[in-house]
């Protein structure tokens, strides 16, 4: 047999082994990338989104991305967006991601690699509306005309007959310092999360707005449902619903800063139709009514004395429920402490629906209001049908609600954890011996599948903390 040369043998070995190790960096799922960027790049190095995304594609979490103006995902284009890649706003551009009718967002993040939008500033100098906002457009049903156009100066209209309607799909996604306002008109700033028309196709579940310039979470029509929501010391209202909303919603969080709120007075909820809420006489024209259905809303602003005067914000916080114009939304198994007011019903049309009338059904079950000067208060209640405070006392503790109004001397008893107010380290399952625990009500709206039955109260049991691994309460000083 002829032999190699033992230099020329040792050569080879080392050039076959040089091979396969190069093979095996090729199939390296992990291994640092050396592709060249995907778009443009900022002086950040940061791919640069910005006019239409007409092509399907998708964002990687090796790259980081800055949206400059509003970018729009136009119809039958979806937008995937891999678990732990961040989005940058642009503020001076006012920078948005909208995601028109017809078109999709895939936005999966995981537990411990969530999806993150924010600020394109630098930790410590971000600050309330440092951009724009999500933008979710869908086809479903809402109550104004098909021709109404978006607040600030957004293309397109909303809404349609599509009561499945699918603009995809929001899992383990936080959205920091948006709510920018978009013109000097009134009602022009993006919230949050914004959905107009959004169908029950799209799926969102676990979902943290903070820092929103504007509202945390904004419904305008449409019958989206949704899971494990949190806002997170925002500037105005925290899940405002309007338009004809008739999702279903289950285990919401609020944390408040009662420092800061908005001029128009900062509610937990604000739920109307439209001003004035009626009539209300057919499709697109006033129906459907608002209707959500919440169940299992915890809302904490301030373990002290509510906020009645102006404080770092712009104007002062008012009630933790605003039921007005026309509502018919249902709130079960909820706790609400802090706020000035607890309950506002608003209106003879708001308080008709409490009645059941026209079909409608204003209901309140489970609730807890705490520590509020004002717990219960009809407004804007004077001619034909007109009611009283006395008339709400009578109907919230009716029987079989299971409703309570606790003073500020009775919160402590509650049960709630003690960093539940604490801004710098929230913390939220409750004690043992909370009264909490129990007293849970499945009837009526809630009795339906999307719901899951339990005994406690609020957004939180006594183990299980579903914020951990993917919310943030510090997003100011995070390194992104």
């Amino acid at each position: 047999m002829k032999r190699f040369p033992k230099m020329l043998l040792l050569a080879m070995l080392a050039l076959a082994s040089a091979s396969s190790l190069s093979s095996c960096e090729d199939n390296n799922d992990n291994a640092p990338s050396t592709q060249d960027p995907s778009g443009p790049t900022d002086s950040a190095g940061r791919v640069i989104l910005e006019g239409e995304i007409s092509a399907n594609r998708t964002l990687r979490a090796n790259e980081k991305y800055l949206l400059k103006g509003f970018v729009y995902v136009t119809s039958g284009t979806t937008l995937t967006i891999e678990p732990g890649t961040k989005i940058f706003g642009d503020q001076t551009t006012k920078g948005a991601l909208i995601i028109e009718r017809g078109a999709k967002i895939i936005a999966e993040g995981t537990q411990s690699n969530p999806i993150v939008f924010t600020s394109a500033k630098a930790p410590g100098t971000r600050n309330y509306g440092d951009w724009g906002g999500l933008v979710l457009v869908g086809s479903a049903p809402i109550n104004r005309s098909l021709s109404t156009e978006m607040e600030g100066g957004i293309r397109g209209n909303f809404g349609g007959t599509s009561v499945a309607d699918n603009s995809g799909s929001l899992k383990y996604v936080r959205i920091e310092f948006a709510g920018i306002p978009l013109s000097t008109t009134a009602n022009s700033e993006i919230n949050g999360l914004t959905m107009y028309g959004v169908g029950s196709g799209t799926q969102i579940d676990y979902v943290q707005v903070s820092y929103s310039g504007d509202d945390s979470f904004e419904w305008f029509g449409g019958t989206v449902n949704a899971k494990h929501l949190v806002a997170y010391r925002g500037f105005d209202d925290d899940f405002d619903t309007d338009f004809g909303f008739t999702g279903k919603i289950q285990y919401g969080l609020s944390l408040r800063d009662p420092q800061f709120a908005d001029q128009s007075g900062s509610n937990a909820f604000e739920s109307d139709n439209f001003n004035p809420g009626t009539p209300a006489t057919g499709d697109n024209a006033g129906l459907p009514l608002t209707a959500p259905v919440f169940s299992n809303m915890s809302v904490f602003v301030t373990a002290g004395a509510p906020p009645t005067t102006q404080a770092s914000g712009s104007g002062v916080y008012q009630s933790a429920m605003h039921l007005r114009r026309n509502t018919a939304i249902s709130i079960y198994n909820s706790v609400f402490a802090g706020y000035p007011e607890g309950l506002r019903l608003d209106g003879i049309s708001t308080w008709s629906n409490v009645q059941g009338n026209n079909n409608a059904q204003l209901d309140l079950r489970g609730i807890t209001v705490a520590n509020c000067n004002t717990p219960l208060r009809a407004t804007n209640n004077t001619g034909t049908g007109a009611f009283t405070d006395a008339d709400v006392q009578t109907w919230f503790n009716g029987s079989g609600k299971n409703n309570q109004v606790v003073a500020s001397t009775g919160l402590m008893a509650l049960g709630l954890n003690a960093n539940s107010f604490n801004l710098n380290g929230p913390a939220f399952t409750l004690q043992s011996s909370s009264p909490l625990l129990t007293g849970a009500i499945f009837v009526g709206k809630t009795a339906d599948s999307f719901f899951t039955n339990g005994s406690y109260r609020g957004a939180f049991n006594g183990s299980d903390n579903w914020t951990q691994g993917w919310a943030n309460f510090d997003p100011q000083n995070t390194a992104y």
